[in-house]
C-alpha cells in the first residue's frame, strides 16, 4: 500500500497532534504536511512527530488562515506533487461571548477563525479533489454549532456555518469518490479549553476525540459526534420547544 498523504491545517491544535501521532502509528511510513501559523510551534509539532515514526516524511508550512489567495496558494503547492489522501482542516479558537458581544472586531475575528477560514480551506482541497477524484475533507466542528446558545452563539454561529457548508459540499460529492466528514466534538481537554476545566467542567479526553476523529475520516462517515454521546445529549437541545430552551442557562 503506497503511504498516505495527509495534511492538516492548524496542526499545532491538541486535536491536531493526536490525529497525526494516530495516523503515524497506523502507517509510520505516511507523508504529513503540517500547516500552521506559528513556525516555531508547527516545527516543535514536526519534531515530536519525527522522533516517534523516523520513517515518516513530514513537512512544515507557514500560512495564513484568512487571505484566500494565500489559502489557494498554499493547498495548491500541497496538492501538486500528487492527490491527497486526507486534508484535515483543525484550526479555531474558542473566542469569550462576553468580549464578542462587547468589541465587534473580536466578533469578526471569531467568525472568520472558526467559520470562514475553515470553509475557504476545505473550498481550496476541494477543488483539487474534485480533478482527481480521490481524497477525504475532514472539517472540525462543533457540538456548538447545533443550536445557537446564550453562552456562545458567536461561536456556534460559525460552527454552524461549518456544519451548512459541510453538508452542501456532501451534497457536492454525493456520487463521487471524494468523501466529506464533518466532525462535531463536544468540551474537549485541550489547550483551549483550559479555562473551562478550571471552572469544574468535565472535558473528554483529547486521545479519545482524536481517535474518533480518525476512525470516522477512514470510514468517511459524514458526521461523527465526538463523544458519541453528544448526538443524544444535542437532538434533545436542537427539538426543546422555545418557551422551555429560553429559561435554560445554558
Amino acid at each position: 500500500m503506497p503511504p498516505k498523504k495527509i495534511a492538516i491545517i492548524g496542526a499545532t491544535s491538541a486535536m491536531a497532534e493526536h490525529c497525526a501521532r494516530l495516523w503515524l502509528a497506523q502507517q509510520p511510513t505516511a507523508e504529513l504536511t503540517l500547516v500552521g501559523r506559528d513556525l516555531p510551534r508547527t516545527q516543535r509539532v514536526a519534531a515530536d512527530l519525527q522522533v516517534r515514526s523516523p520513517q515518516a516524511r513530514i513537512h512544515v508550512v507557514q500560512a495564513s488562515f484568512s487571505d484566500p489567495a494565500a489559502i489557494d496558494e498554499v493547498v495548491t503547492g500541497i496538492c501538486a506533487s500528487g492527490p491527497l489522501d486526507i486534508a484535515l482542516i483543525a484550526h479555531g479558537a474558542l473566542p469569550e461571548q462576553a468580549q464578542c458581544q462587547n468589541d465587534l472586531q473580536a466578533c469578526r475575528e471569531a467568525l472568520d477563525i472558526n467559520g470562514i477560514s475553515p470553509v475557504l480551506y476545505a473550498e481550496a482541497f476541494a477543488k483539487h479533489m474534485a480533478q482527481a477524484q480521490h481524497g477525504t475533507i475532514a472539517l472540525i466542528g462543533s457540538v456548538a454549532g447545533d443550536r445557537g446558545r446564550q453562552s456562545n452563539y458567536v461561536y456556534g454561529a460559525a460552527k454552524g456555518m461549518v456544519a451548512r457548508y459541510a453538508q452542501g459540499l456532501q451534497h457536492r460529492f454525493a456520487d463521487s469518490a471524494v468523501k466529506v466528514v464533518l466532525i462535531k466534538p463536544g468540551p474537549t481537554d485541550t489547550p483551549m479549553t483550559a479555562h473551562l476545566k478550571g471552572q469544574g467542567a468535565k472535558l473528554a479526553p483529547v486521545e479519545s476525540v482524536a481517535k474518533q476523529i480518525v476512525d470516522g475520516t477512514a470510514t468517511g462517515k459524514p458526521v461523527v459526534y465526538a463523544p458519541k454521546k453528544w448526538w443524544l445529549i444535542m437532538m434533545i437541545i436542537r427539538h426543546l420547544p422555545g418557551f422551555i430552551f429560553n429559561k435554560m442557562k445554558i
